[in-house]
């Protein structure tokens, strides 16, 4: 059985480690742990693959920036014949304080631009979403800003934690599914 874990994140130098492309850096992290590497010149982003168990799972950072990231989406799940199901977002998420971490089976792109695309590509809001808490500690009018810069040192610390719970929540996704998943890590 395969899996579409999608990253979400912006390619470039200027955007590495910035909040706003923490679904790369999470697939980084698991990717390192797991000793596999990302070919960088795959169709519409970065692809790696890996086996879990009996389950076959495919990471794609898209290369497409964040708000055209239905493209890759409907690409690999295409080319790689995986259903919604079997699909997993990650995303940053204002609307959560720094470092919390909710897997969700479906919902609305709440403004987020990666989301509204992938919504009006897929044509569903029926898809898995790990949404990652990035907190909102900024003026009216400031979110590009915010989102589009680094972790600041405080948070910098707890980011290794907070990644590597992400990465237990997507492999419990895969092997244990959606439910028993968000019953084990939410809220946690």
């Amino acid at each position: 059985m395969k899996h579409l874990i999608v990253g979400l994140g912006n390619i470039g130098n200027e955007y590495e480690n910035t909040r706003h492309n923490i679904g790369f850096m999470i697939l980084d992290a698991l990717a390192e742990a797991s000793n596999i590497v990302f070919d960088l010149n795959k169709r519409y982003g970065a692809i790696a693959e890996m086996k879990l168990k009996n389950k076959h799972l495919v990471f794609i950072k898209p290369s497409t920036y964040m708000n055209l990231s239905g493209n890759a989406i409907r690409y690999w799940m295409q080319k790689e014949n995986i259903k919604p199901a079997n699909l997993l977002v990650i995303v940053d998420d204002l609307a959560l304080p720094f470092g919390d971490l909710r897997l969700k089976p479906r919902g609305n792109a709440a403004g987020h631009n990666g989301l509204k695309h992938i919504q009006e590509t897929l044509g569903t809001t029926q898809y898995n979403r790990l949404r990652f808490g990035i907190g909102n500690n900024f003026p009216h009018g400031a979110q590009i800003d915010y989102v589009l810069n680094p972790f600041t040192e405080e948070e910098q610390k707890h980011l290794p934690e907070r990644i590597e719970i992400a990465c237990e929540m997507i492999k419990s996704f895969c092997l244990a599914g959606i439910d028993i998943t968000m019953n084990q890590f939410n809220n946690r």
